[in-house]
């Protein structure tokens, strides 16, 4: 099987995209959903490290980035499902993280200041992106089996 995942910072046919390809020289389903949370961390990162200083920005970009992801891992485990689907399952799965997510208060840390902010939205995006493309992953190898 092959699956591409495309994550585009900006219109799609830009040159501010990211692609992942799996399923090249027989990957095993583990890598190639490994590369699919990857890109995806990578452009929700990039997302959220440049709109670090305009409240509210980025959630509509990672949403679909996150959307997409989990659409690409279930198809991965060779399940079909939806954006309505898989938007259900991204917002049952962020609660959750939520919930145990280890948050700097970003008053305390930086305030304002561009340079550190810029990174800690992007680190903590990131890690929210890892976190929620490994527990689709586990969710989707559940409902295989």
């Amino acid at each position: 099987m092959r699956v591409t995942y495309n994550a585009c910072l900006g219109s799609t046919g830009s040159s501010n995209c990211i692609n992942a390809t799996t399923g090249l020289f027989m990957a095993s389903t583990k890598q190639n959903v490994h590369d699919i949370i990857y890109a995806a961390a990578i452009a929700s990162g990039a997302i959220a490290a440049g709109s670090a200083q305009t409240p509210e920005s980025d959630p509509t970009e990672i949403v679909a980035i996150h959307t997409n992801m989990i659409m690409a891992i279930a198809s991965e485990h060779g399940i079909k499902i939806g954006n309505a689907d898989a938007a259900d399952l991204l917002h049952a799965l962020s609660e959750t993280i939520k919930g145990r997510q280890v948050h700097l208060s970003r008053q305390a840390m930086a305030g304002w200041l561009p340079g550190i902010e810029n990174a800690n939205n992007d680190s903590a995006t990131t890690a929210r992106t890892e976190a929620i493309g490994w527990a689709a992953n586990s969710h989707f190898d559940q409902t295989e089996n």
